[in-house]
């Protein structure tokens, strides 16, 4: 494969501190058939998640194709799923479609909590450093997420009306780069309706339950996942030029037809722009690849953070 030489390092505090995520919002379940409810809609379970730990999950079509992705966390007898704010009202106007007679309320409750990034030093001491685990601080909620390039980071949930978080600051665009370098892409509006979760390797980050009951797009996951019909992963690309969710990746062997799309991408704290690409994986041949257009900047491969699961 393809590989870029220069680390993806920062010197200095630039990653680590505290940012203010107002991109992101939160979709508020309560009621005592919530857990049953996201059981029966999202990827993962949501029966058996306790307090101590949040979920990963996302939302599908019945073709299997991802609506939304959330991490959800329970607080105060709800869940809360924190995920970009784009996507928080066309989500809860579907999902209500679906509430029937369950004693579930949905809502946006982005207007009532607080998300804030936290990379590095600003990460606390006490929140376990087991991926997706939570730690209640007071009102505050912390929930462990994948590193970025070897960074600590954490998500911290607060209402609203709390005074921010003391620390020093942190860029919201290397936020966004660490995001990308833990290999876990959020669904955006430009790649909605384009990823099966394995597409974007969830299977492997804690994103899918294969043991749980049915949800809308299950049996499509499921197939992909057990009958070895998945033709395409995520995989961290390096460019020089700009990035952008929703372009197109071509191949050199075929300049006719994309064999991917960028998930997700940010500019690099440096130089150039990283990103989460979606593609065959055919194409991960160490052939040139190109974003946009055949004839568009090259993508340079980068090893993934973490490794895919081979066995569920």
């Amino acid at each position: 494969m393809n590989r870029i030489d220069t680390p993806h390092t920062t010197d200095g505090p630039t990653l680590h501190g505290i940012c203010r995520l107002d991109d992101w919002g939160v979709l508020s379940a309560q009621g005592d058939d919530t857990a049953a409810f996201l059981h029966g809609q999202l990827t993962q379970d949501f029966l058996l998640q306790r307090d101590a730990e949040a979920r990963l999950a996302a939302y599908c079509t019945p073709k299997g194709r991802m609506l939304f992705s959330a991490i959800g966390v329970r607080r105060d007898g709800a869940i809360l799923l924190c995920a970009p704010r784009e996507r928080i009202a066309p989500t809860l106007k579907r999902l209500s479609m679906f509430v029937l007679r369950a004693k579930v309320r949905l809502a946006d409750a982005t207007a009532d909590w607080a998300l804030w990034g936290c990379a590095g030093a600003a990460v606390p001491s006490a929140l376990p450093a087991a991926t997706w685990s939570v730690w209640h601080d007071g009102v505050r909620t912390w929930v462990r997420l994948p590193p970025g390039a070897g960074t600590a980071r954490a998500l911290l949930l607060q209402p609203a009306a709390e005074a921010a978080p003391q620390g020093a600051g942190l860029a919201l665009p290397h936020w966004h780069w660490l995001e990308v370098m833990s290999g876990v892409a959020p669904i955006t509006e430009p790649v909605v309706e384009a990823f099966v979760p394995q597409m974007l390797n969830y299977e492997s980050v804690g994103g899918v339950n294969f043991k749980k009951g049915c949800y809308p797009g299950q049996e499509v996951v499921a197939r992909s996942q057990f009958r070895g019909t998945l033709k395409r992963r995520a995989f961290l690309v390096h460019a020089d030029a700009p990035l952008t969710a929703g372009q197109a990746v071509f191949h050199a062997s075929d300049p006719e037809q994309p064999v991917g799309m960028v998930a997700h991408a940010a500019p690099h704290p440096a130089h150039g722009w990283d990103a989460i690409v979606s593609m065959q994986t055919s194409a991960a041949d160490g052939q040139a690849l190109t974003v946009g257009a055949p004839d568009g900047p090259v993508l340079r491969l980068q090893p993934l953070p973490y490794e895919l699961l081979q066995d569920i």
